[in-house]
């Protein structure tokens, strides 16, 4: 495309230059045959109206020549202009330096052919002393040029000292923020987070303070939020740093700090400081930081304050829409297979045990190779089991309601073999190894019908239509010696 585009442009740069090009042969050849006509038939009856009519016609092939020149010359710099600065340096990504040196240099070359081809025709005109020697002519060009000289200027000391590019996120107190898209010397052209485009002239721009946020930078940002004095900042830093360092645009090169800043009225006030890889986005991933930490709050029980001076006239607490009663998480554990063996009371202790967490769409609820005492079962919603082969991820399958996940992190404590993602907002039952730890030592005999319904598991996803499905199956009897071990149960 660029290549064409070039080729169109020098076929039209050939044909024009060669048709100026003849005309001012062709001007050689009959200005000389012309005037001595015009001499003769103006002068057969006036001498002094052919010297007149002579006179006139120099002058006319005078300024005829000098447009035809300048015509000439201004294809030949908008030709160079377009094949070194917008091919060359474009490619070299300073388009904005190319922009104002294009502009520079070809004022410089008119300016300077305007008056080599002037004083070829005219040569006893001195060009110079009439602009220099003018003071009522200085005066008027130089009042109409004050901002353009302003701009000018400006723009050199902005290209000079560069404080920012294409593409860098800058703030300007009393003008917005936003994109920068141009720089050219006249101006800057910024793209605000509305969507609107801010010209600001280089001469406003040169008094203003400027904070530029480069493209190719590290650049941080702040997130606050508070919680009650009764939660934990242990408990609540490692919660929210865990979030925000899997949340996309948040960079994996410098860990996230998640720090108290301020004892508050109303309880304990956070802020986050997190590094974007695209800052032009930090709208959309404060936005999601907020929301992780809203359902890493709901899931670990924390609470955010609010503001104690404020007179709650409603004394009913706000409902959890995340609450289930004991029964129906009973219920749905009864109908988990690998707890069949389990009677009614055991079943019921284990319900009133779990954990019931929400996780947002698209969250990781385990990762691949990450340690685990607890198994999960899919309460409302979908999940997505994926593993990593080669550099690249695979998706096995999609579990749903009722289904579970994780059981031999809850009976041995092995690494997780598969990654599971969150298809929508999800609960999640979570039965950790603390809560069956009782239930075992009480009836040891669980252990051999655990083992029997993990090996049959094995054995269903050893079929050959789940040959995809990672087992982290042992055979039966190292299953066994494995949760009786995992759960110091005697022989």
């Amino acid at each position: 495309m660029e290549t064409s585009k070039l080729r169109n442009k020098f076929i039209f740069f050939i044909v024009f230059a060669g048709i100026i090009t003849l005309l001012l042969i062709l001007f050689h050849f009959v200005e000389a045959p012309i005037k001595d006509y015009l001499t003769d038939f103006f002068g057969a009856t006036d001498r002094r109206m052919g010297d007149t009519a002579t006179v006139l016609f120099e002058h006319l092939f005078r300024i005829l020549k000098i447009v035809l020149w300048m015509s000439l010359i201004v294809s030949i710099v908008r030709f160079v202009n377009h094949l070194v600065f917008s091919t060359a340096l474009q490619r070299s990504n300073s388009y904005e330096i190319s922009s104002l040196l294009r502009n520079v240099f070809s004022i410089i070359i008119y300016i300077v052919s305007f008056f080599v081809i002037f004083n070829s025709q005219y040569p006893n005109v001195d060009l110079a002393a009439l602009f220099t020697t003018s003071t009522i002519l200085g005066v008027i060009i130089g009042l109409a040029l004050q901002d353009t000289l302003g701009n000018l200027f400006s723009g050199l000391a902005i290209q000079a000292d560069q404080p920012f590019q294409i593409g860098d996120v800058i703030s300007i107190p009393t003008k917005g923020e936003g994109v920068v898209e141009q720089v050219s010397w006249r101006g800057v052209q910024i793209r605000t987070f509305q969507n609107r485009l801010i010209v600001i002239s280089n001469s406003v721009l040169g008094k203003e303070v400027v904070e530029v946020a480069p493209r190719d930078n590290l650049n941080a940002r702040l997130v606050f939020f508070n919680t009650l004095y009764a939660n934990s900042p242990t408990r609540t830093i490692q919660a929210v740093r865990e979030v925000v360092r899997q949340i996309e645009n948040v960079s994996q090169k410098i860990r996230p700090a998640v720090r108290v800043i301020n004892l508050g009225d109303s309880g304990i006030e956070y802020e986050v400081k997190y590094w974007l890889e695209d800052y032009s986005k930090y709208n959309e991933t404060d936005a999601l930081i907020r929301q992780r930490i809203w359902y890493a709050f709901q899931r670990e029980r924390i609470e955010f304050a609010y503001p104690t001076r404020t007179l709650h006239i409603e004394t009913k607490p706000q409902e959890n829409v995340f609450v289930e009663t004991s029964s129906e998480i009973y219920e749905r554990l009864s109908n988990v297979p690998i707890f069949a063996p389990l009677s009614d009371e055991e079943t019921r202790k284990l319900a009133d045990g779990s954990n019931l967490r929400v996780f947002a769409p698209g969250e990781a609820i385990v990762r691949q190779g990450q340690k685990g005492d607890s198994m999960f079962v899919v309460h409302r919603g979908a999940v997505d089991v994926q593993i990593k082969e080669a550099e690249a991820t695979k998706n096995l399958r999609k579990l749903r309601e009722g289904d579970f996940f994780g059981e031999m992190g809850l009976l041995t404590g092995e690494p997780r073999t598969a990654t599971v993602l969150t298809d929508g907002e999800t609960e999640i039952l979570e039965i950790n190894s603390l809560c069956l730890k009782p239930i075992l030592e009480e009836n040891p005999e669980l252990v051999e019908s655990l083992s029997r319904i993990v090996e049959e598991r094995r054995q269903s996803f050893d079929k050959p239509e789940d040959k995809t499905m990672p087992t982290e199956i042992k055979d039966k009897a190292s299953i066994f010696n494995s949760i009786k071990k995992f759960f110091g149960l005697a022989d």
